[in-house]
Formats: C-alpha cells, structure tokens, sequence
C-alpha cells in the first residue's frame, strides 16, 4: 500500500539511518497503511467475515502501538500515519476485500520480515518473529475464507 505521494515508507526524511532502528520505522508505517486498508475492507466484505477483520484491526494496531514504543525507547522517529493511501487493487466488491486484506497480510510480512533481518535485539528479533507470525497467520485465514489454496507459503515475507 502507498500513499498518494512520493514519500512512502523508506524515504522520510525522519527515518533512522540505524539499520535496525529504519527497518522498525518502516513497520510502523506499513501497518499505519494496513489499519486505513482494514477499514476498506471492513466496508466492502461481507457481515460473515466482520469477525475476521476485527481481529486483524485490533492485532494491527496493538502491533503498532507496541511498535512505537520500541521506537520511541530508543529515541528515534516515529512515522506518523498518511492522510490517505492508495490501495494497490480496486475495492468494489467482498472478494476484492478478502484480496486486498491477503496484500496488506503479505505486506506486513515482508515489513517484519525486514525488521528481522536488520534487528540486533535480541527482544527485536522475537518481536518481529511474532509479527511475521501473526501476519502470514492471518494471510491464510484471509486465503481460506477466498477459497485459495494453498493457503500458505513456504517463506512469508519473501520473494522465494
């Protein structure tokens, strides 16, 4: 997900030149972007699959929450949410929905995936496990509920 205007996670000027500390930073405002989807989506899915988005939301943002205050710890930046972003896909329709909620899941991943990578915590690294987690876990329900199979994959946050 973008937002509207050239600066997208990775170019704020306010981003932490720490490795560890940019990659945290970028989470932060992926899943700033993944909460505004989540309200797309819970305008366009159907009434059956409320419950689901409502538990993404609220891990979402309970992972932002922790995020910031893994930032703010260390005294480094913290991005501040976009006044709208681009969804990458039209929004029209219910599977529309559960499709931009499996983007915005692999999205997280791969933002996770990163803080895991360039993490130097310890306490960071099982914090971005469990984001990855949580998100490729989520990416599955939303896969089941489009009748995709297979509803994983092998490496979430990947190319491989």
């Amino acid at each position: 997900m973008t937002t509207p205007d050239p600066d997208t996670p990775g170019t704020d000027p306010d981003r932490p030149q720490d490795a560890a500390a940019g990659a945290l930073f970028d989470a932060v405002a992926t899943e700033h972007g993944i909460i505004y989807g989540y309200g797309v989506v819970s305008a366009r899915s159907v009434p059956e699959i409320n419950y689901l988005v409502a538990e993404a939301m609220a891990e979402h943002r309970e992972r932002r929450e922790d995020a910031i205050s893994m930032l703010e710890a260390r005294s480094a930046a913290v991005p501040l949410p976009a006044p709208g972003y681009q969804l990458p896909i039209t929004v029209d329709t219910p599977d529309a929905a559960l499709e931009l909620a499996v983007s915005m899941e692999s999205d997280a991943a791969a933002a996770w995936r990163a803080v895991l990578e360039q993490a130097t915590d310890v306490a960071d690294r099982v914090f971005a496990v469990e984001s990855l987690t949580e998100s490729a876990v989520l990416a599955a329900r939303w896969r089941q509920a489009l009748d995709q199979w297979p509803p994983t994959t092998a490496f979430p946050g990947g190319n491989e």
